[in-house]
């Protein structure tokens, strides 16, 4: 197993390029199978989700090239015969769940495994499964597996109102409408980026989509769509990651430049939250250059659906407000239960309270390097931020975790002044007798 050791106190500097977005990836290549020829995806990231779907993807028989070091996936369903996800598959990551709207749009049919992902919840499938059910399919659970067909080989359509509003039950009800019979209405829809970038390559398939970007999709069912080249957009939760670390790790007064960005798709809400801490934000067209503060002034947040600050940056965010100086709260009003870092961060000397859905932080005390566990994707890439900022030596255990999301993290923080490396261990390896 891997981990990464970061050797603290060193100022982060110079220029961070920004990955392509790992959860608009996925969408796009759910969206790849609903098409009748194949399509090409640009500027897709290194990670273990997009390989892990990938192999999804090939288990139905269509094929799925991936270039990492050209960044290109190629998605061809023509050879689509076996409409299955499996569970040795689906269990690595939640977002394998797509292929029950894709599968359901393009065959008519789908054997989907209920998904695992994260050590932490809830995150119910229900709203998938109620939804395409409104919109004609038949569904039933069996042995784990979500088995769904459809009268006639074709969703008829419907109308469904997601509450709550939800990323992945709106992708999974847009894959199916898509190649319905008939008309579809989506109510409470999602409106994240990622939601958005996934309609436009749809319409760019031929698909009928009204009511892009607002709470109410309106979707004509069509008979064919094409395949199309078609480029990712940039990953917000890494771009907000990195200016997060700027701020707590670069050298007052001089300013770290994060290329190849979309910084409106942060969302005013965490960029006005960003700029009260103090920190010096410039933003261009596909740019953003921060400059630390002398001192981070502690500003307490609340995570919110799209346009609020994203649940994705409130463990990064924590650590920030361990940095200021004075009390402040995270509030997270999606999940209740995401705070796994919280214990591990306390052991770095971080002072943090969860109280139900917040946690306290008392910023001001001195981060100490010692050894701590990542448990999910975004508490492990806070204990390296963590890490960047404290006294001495941190070795961040499990970075399976971070290789999900993160494409060549310490690649990016090496390059940029970070003293960290990669170094494998043996987890079960007993200490050194003393």
């Amino acid at each position: 197993m891997d981990k990464l050791v970061i050797q603290g106190r060193h100022y982060l500097k110079g220029s961070i390029p920004i990955s392509g977005s790992k959860n608009t990836a996925l969408t796009l290549m759910a969206a790849a199978l609903v098409a009748d020829g194949p399509t090409t995806l640009s500027n897709i990231p290194n990670l273990r989700d997009i390989n892990t779907f990938a192999r999804v993807i090939q288990e139905t028989g269509a094929v799925a090239e991936f270039s990492p070091s050209a960044h290109t996936l190629t998605i061809d369903p023509s050879g689509l015969h076996y409409p299955e996800a499996p569970y040795e598959l689906v269990k690595r990551m939640r977002a394998s769940f797509y292929m029950l709207g894709a599968l359901l749009g393009r065959c008519g049919e789908a054997r989907v495994s209920l998904p695992g992902g994260c050590a932490w919840g809830p995150r119910p499938v229900d709203l998938h499964i109620e939804g395409l059910r409104a919109l004609g399919a038949e569904i039933t659970l069996d042995q784990g597996y979500v088995v769904a067909r459809t009268p006639g080989g074709r969703l008829a359509g419907g109308s469904f109102k997601l509450t709550p509003s939800s990323v992945g039950a709106t992708v999974n009800l847009l894959l199916g409408a898509v190649r319905a019979k008939g008309a579809s209405r989506i109510e409470n829809a999602a409106t994240e980026p990622d939601v958005v970038i996934f309609c436009e390559a749809l319409q760019a398939m031929g698909a009928q989509i009204d009511g892009i970007g607002s709470r109410t999709l309106e979707i004509q069912g069509t008979d064919r769509l094409r395949g199309i080249p078609f480029q990712n957009t940039p990953d917000r939760i890494e771009l907000g990651t990195f200016m997060i670390a700027a701020a707590i790790a670069g050298r007052p007064g001089d300013s770290v430049r994060l290329t190849h960005a979309a910084p409106e798709h942060l969302g005013e809400v965490f960029l006005e939250a960003f700029k009260k801490t103090g920190a010096s934000l410039h933003i261009g067209p596909d740019y953003v250059e921060v400059a630390a503060p002398e001192a981070l002034q502690p500003v307490s947040i609340e995570t919110g659906v799209y346009p609020g600050f994203p649940t994705d940056l409130q463990a990064q965010w924590t650590v920030l407000l361990a940095c200021a100086h004075g009390n402040a709260k995270v509030h997270d009003t999606i999940y209740f239960d995401r705070f796994k870092h919280v214990p591990e961060l306390r052991r770095m000397g971080i002072n943090a309270i969860v109280e139900g859905n917040e946690v306290v932080i008392e910023g001001g005390s001195p981060i100490q390097g010692v050894h701590v566990m990542s448990t999910d994707l975004r508490a492990s890439v806070s204990l390296v931020l963590a890490g960047m900022v404290a006294f001495g030596e941190t070795h961040v255990l499990r970075v399976y975790h971070l290789d999900r999301g993160y494409e060549d993290l310490e690649g990016k923080l090496s390059k940029a002044g970070i003293q960290i490396m990669r170094e494998h261990y043996d987890e079960f390896a007993d200490p050194p007798s003393h």
